[in-house]
């Protein structure tokens, strides 16, 4: 409880300064103020529809995909499997710490290392996210990012399977 009142403390502080420093700006060159206004609005007003969108994603991940609907998947046989690994890795969300546990009971029940990585990997490439990183970077950049990634983390699988195969 005392590290969130800190952490609420220190960026109230930080508003503060902020607020602060546009106050003596505006004194000081009041268009200078006026631009940094108006460039902070427009930013604003582009990106306010991203985060709706995003929250909305959000939701929908948030309803649809539990722990119990990704261990089902996990289950299938060959590519299946490698598909609804990356697919629970990409929209899996939460704190990485709570997924460790049902990790660890896949493993139990001989899902292996490999295909674990891979998840882990796949937690990277965040739905939610896209739409803000397509404005930043561009459709094109964020599409080989994606690709590259889920191509990656497969290789990375294999041969984390190969290097600890599941022993029974």
């Amino acid at each position: 409880m005392k590290n969130r009142s800190k952490k609420t403390r220190g960026i109230l502080y930080f508003l503060i300064a902020v607020i602060f420093v546009y106050i003596i700006l505006a004194f000081i060159n009041f268009n200078l103020f006026l631009s940094s206004l108006k460039f902070f609005c427009n930013l604003i007003i582009q990106i306010v529809p991203i985060l709706i969108l995003v929250f909305i994603l959000m939701v929908i991940a948030n309803y649809f995909i539990t722990p119990k609907f990704i261990t089902k998947h996990f289950k299938e046989p060959g590519i299946k499997k490698w598909i609804f690994i990356i697919i629970g890795g990409i929209l899996s969300t939460g704190p990485i710490f709570m997924w460790y546990p049902l990790l660890a009971e896949l493993k139990e029940k001989g899902i292996g290392y490999g295909y674990l990585a891979t998840f882990l990997y796949n937690r990277a490439i965040k739905i939610p996210l896209l739409p803000i990183a397509i404005f930043y970077f561009g459709l094109k950049y964020i599409i080989v990012l994606t690709i590259i990634m889920i191509f990656v983390s497969i290789i990375q699988g294999i041969i984390i399977n190969r290097i600890l195969p599941l022993e029974r």
